[in-house]
């Protein structure tokens, strides 16, 4: 295969090769530590929904908290919150094999200590996918993505498997040892890793900002909207074989924690060739594509194990189905990162996450109850149902191509200098923009502002309006708040080339001598002194 589309050219990237393979030591155990936890509760409860929430309980947390992990990766050196983030679980993993060996565990104190292993996971997601963004080009990023899913899915090829046998020689006390263990590499490459410094010239956002922009940026992106909708759809449905696996190897096909391990081996031995093969396909297909061919794959595959009745062939079809998985997955996370400039990439992958996991975990909840109440096979034939649906869907919410952004800082702002001295605590501030706008061009000027509004919020702008002079109507004015000059500055270094092509059309519309004319406002309001209002009131009677 040649290097430019073998994603194995990476490896030669020192630094991601090093946290590529601690991070294989790490999923190792995780998969190891999944195995043992859904066995043991099979042992603890006998109830199908019980089994269920074991997956539900992991992705709970990820839907609940990605979006404040996001904030975090954002706005904090992320190999800091990378650390933080494995050392609790380690900690968590530790006292987890403790009360195992001590046999004092029961199905609701195993779902607490999965739910928190769950928190750790959703703290250190966002922050170690943005990262990929920071130790390799942009060029390279789907590379590194499929690399991830590649890493991932190996060790779900031999942990799951690996895992069935501890469990079944040494039992669920000892996987879990296991996973606490995997935790050191991990962070030993994290305290190695020497990461460039960020520039930190403005001073942080708020947390309460950088929440509210992250919301902001994202539901004024259609594009990563779709993205997210179809993440939630796929996470729902296809969630329902994971989550199911245990009571159907168990019950349906009479088979031990051992085989339920090579069948979690069989999704990951798939896995590993959907992340091989997804390089090509992107060369020879749209997003789309690939994405309703893996909600199809995946779909029909859920069916055929629902129905099966052997062993053999239900490990074929989790080779499909390990593929479709990392196809749509590790599709929908480029899709973020290549949509997103790197200022709020850790957010819009938190609520991407928030979108796919939160279906997941939703999916664990609905399929338990379902298999719990009329068997397993039914749960999965709706499944594939709706994973068929969201191929259809893809028809009018199609994924977008990613190929022609460029969301680098476009780099033309400058910090004007002003007759006063101003902090970036000063404000609020109100920014008018004047342009002449020829009554022929009003209708092509319209169109371009209102993609100009949509920019300007997305990257924080307030009460943004677009106003005519009635005195002379081919003057129009565009203006908008920020709370602070710190948020004006904010808002015009997060412009990307990308936007800048509505800036270029303006300046063609203006007809006016020179660039439009920007006048930068500070807001001051008087109040009335005490003895003005006592000269003003009116006497009594």
């Amino acid at each position: 295969m040649p290097d430019r589309v073998s994603p194995l050219i990476l490896f030669r990237n020192q630094t991601f090769r090093s946290l590529w393979i601690a991070a294989l030591a790490s999923n190792f155990g995780g998969l190891v530590q999944s195995v043992g936890a859904a066995w043991l509760m099979t042992s603890l409860s006998g109830s199908q929904y019980m089994v269920a929430l074991v997956q539900g309980s992991v992705t709970l947390p990820i839907m609940a908290f990605s979006l404040l992990a996001g904030v975090f990766a954002d706005n904090f050196d992320r190999r800091r919150v990378m650390l933080i983030a494995q050392g609790f679980m380690f900690g968590v993993s530790v006292i987890l094999t403790f009360m195992a060996f001590e046999g004092w565990l029961t199905p609701w104190l195993l779902l607490f200590f999965t739910f928190l292993i769950g928190c750790g996971t959703a703290l250190h997601n966002p922050s170690w996918q943005a990262t990929m963004g920071d130790i390799v080009s942009r060029e390279d990023l789907p590379t590194a993505v499929s690399l991830n899913s590649m890493g991932f899915n190996l060790m779900r090829s031999i942990g799951p498997a690996a895992g069935g046998a501890i469990v079944a020689i040494a039992g669920a006390a000892v996987a879990f040892a296991v996973n606490a263990l995997s935790y050191v590499a991990i962070i030993l490459a994290l305290l190695r890793w020497k990461a460039q410094p960020r520039d930190m010239r403005l001073p942080r956002e708020s947390f309460g900002s950088a929440f509210a922009a992250g919301l902001r940026y994202v539901a004024m992106s259609p594009n990563l909207l779709r993205v997210i909708l179809r993440g939630f759809w796929f996470g729902l449905s296809a969630v329902a074989l994971l989550a199911l696996l245990p009571v159907v190897v168990r019950e349906s096909l009479q088979g031990t924690s051992f085989d339920y391990g090579v069948m979690l081996g069989a999704f990951g031995v798939g896995a590993v060739g959907g992340a091989l093969a997804n390089a090509r396909l992107r060369e020879g297909f749209r997003n789309e594509i690939i994405a309703r061919g893996a909600f199809v794959g995946f779909g029909l595959s859920s069916a055929v194990l629902a129905l099966a009745e052997s062993i053999w062939l239900a490990g074929a079809t989790m080779l499909v189905t390990g593929a479709c998985w990392v196809l749509a997955m590790s599709m929908f996370n480029v899709t973020i990162q290549l949509s997103t400039p790197r200022w709020v990439v850790g957010r819009a992958l938190a609520l991407y996450q928030t979108g796919s996991f939160g279906g997941m975990a939703a999916g664990s909840l609905v399929w338990g109850v379902m298999a719990e109440t009329y068997g397993p096979a039914p749960a999965l034939l709706t499944a594939a149902v709706l994973l068929v649906l969201g191929a259809v869907v893809g028809l009018r919410l199609p994924l977008p191509e990613f190929a022609g952004l460029d969301l680098t800082p476009l780099g033309r702002f400058r910090e004007p200098d002003t007759r006063f001295e101003l902090t970036y605590r000063s404000g609020p501030v109100m920014i008018m923009v004047d342009y002449q706008i020829a009554q022929e061009d009003v209708p092509e000027f319209l169109a371009v502002m209102s993609q100009r509004r949509r920019v300007r919020i997305r990257d924080g702008a307030q009460q943004w309006a677009l106003l005519r002079d009635l005195q002379d109507p081919d003057h129009w004015s565009e203006s908008y708040h920020v709370p602070t000059w710190g948020e004006y500055v904010r808002h015009n270094e997060r412009r990307t080339n990308s936007d800048a092509a509505l800036g270029d059309r303006l300046r063609r519309l203006h007809r006016g001598e020179g660039s439009p004319v920007v006048h930068r406002m500070i807001e001051r309001q008087t109040v009335p002194l005490r003895e003005d209002l006592a000269v003003k009131a009116p006497r009594p009677g």
